[in-house]
């Protein structure tokens, strides 16, 4: 029996090592009583994840908004910071949450991610970060963000809590900019339960020793309090599934591939229906599988619909976009980024995880097509 006909699919679902290759790990968090505070199994992951990601440096977390947030305090930003309003809430509310104002720049209509032609357009006086984000896997123009940030003398932060593993010409995703935010929340590809990490490309100790600091409540010493810092700090049994988990993200990416490829299979060449692209300068990750129904035969909003009523979650991502928000309600225009909020009406992201059966990936995309 099929997982449809079985249980509700959902748009995606943690992958979690064997159990009782995790709880041999918690034998040795009982014996030692260390349960958080930078243990064995954190400092264990943090230095296999510099070689896993490619990268020069990194700083782990509770989760990644909180790297977001310590990230921006720690880089001393002021004014205006320009991002995307098509991405999830953290990446916006981390700004705000900074004391800093977001200025929201428009998205490319081909990969969603932001559009590099039309950021030099958005700089002011107030300027001083650049935040895109990696969406779905797809990985920013990074050689021309980093040109436009460098005439300009801005820094960069990319929000790559889509990206984990992934590779752009070679060079891990998270060694581009000035730093990245990566996620490992119980429904990314690779997971830590909860958590989250700050990247650099080469080795960053200055930045490394403020971000441990202020996820450490500013505390140097026992009588030593130098910032004023909050608490975001990774504990022992999210590293342990983390280092779990990253023995085995190889093959959950493998299987998400052929989900992926069996999408691809099953909906190529239909008129309406706009299937993403992979980038051949980039080592994917099968994160997300976005489908953008344009001018098909039933909008975005009618497939959810019927996917729902088969018992198949499919989730509206990004919907509504950022700078329609409630909560910034007055302060911007949705319709100044016509091709975020064109994509914010038209977009599904359909469910993709490893243990998603082929036969049930037939069965929600003859949903689709009857």
């Amino acid at each position: 029996m099929s997982d449809i006909e079985n249980n509700v699919i959902n748009v995606t679902r943690a992958s979690l090592p064997p159990l009782d290759e995790y709880t041999e790990m918690l034998r040795d968090i009982w014996d030692s009583a260390w349960l958080t505070n930078m243990g064995r199994y954190h400092e264990e992951l943090r230095a296999k994840l510099i070689d896993y990601l490619k990268v020069g440096s990194i700083q782990l977390f509770v989760n990644g908004h909180s790297a977001l947030e310590f990230l921006i305090q720690a880089m001393d930003l002021s004014g205006e910071v320009i991002t995307t309003p098509f991405s999830f809430a953290s990446t916006t509310h981390a700004i705000v949450r900074n004391g800093l104002k977001p200025v929201f720049c428009d998205i490319n209509i081909h990969d969603y991610t932001i559009d590099a032609d039309k950021l030099e357009a958005m700089i002011t006086d107030k300027t001083t970060a650049i935040l895109p984000v990696h969406v779905y896997g797809n990985i920013c123009d990074v050689e021309k963000i980093q040109e436009i940030a460098d005439r300009h003398h801005l820094k960069v932060l990319y929000d790559a809590a889509h990206a984990f593993g992934e590779e752009y010409k070679g060079k891990g995703v998270g060694s581009y900019g000035d730093a990245s935010m990566f996620s490992f929340h119980a429904t990314k590809v690779f997971n830590s339960i909860e958590g989250g990490a700050v990247t650099t490309g080469d080795v960053n100790e200055e930045l490394m020793e403020k971000l441990y600091e202020l996820k450490n409540f500013g505390i140097l010493g026992q009588e030593e309090v130098a910032s004023v810092g909050g608490n975001g700090k990774m504990n022992e049994f999210a590293a342990a599934m983390g280092l779990c988990n990253l023995r085995h993200v190889d093959g959950y990416i493998s299987k998400r591939k052929l989900v992926y490829e069996r999408y691809i299979e099953n909906l190529n060449g239909v008129k309406g229906i706009i299937l993403p692209e992979l980038n051949k300068d980039v080592k994917p990750n099968y994160a997300y599988m976005p489908v953008r129904f344009h001018d098909y035969k039933r909008n975005r909003d009618e497939i959810f619909s019927i996917l729902k009523g088969g018992n198949v979650n499919a989730r509206k991502y990004f919907y509504p976009c950022i700078n329609s928000y409630s909560c910034y309600r007055g302060q911007y225009d949705v319709n100044d980024t016509p091709n975020a909020l064109l994509c914010s009406q038209e977009i599904l992201t359909l469910p993709i995880y490893p243990d998603l059966s082929l036969s049930d990936v037939d069965r929600i995309c003859m949903m689709i097509l009857n």
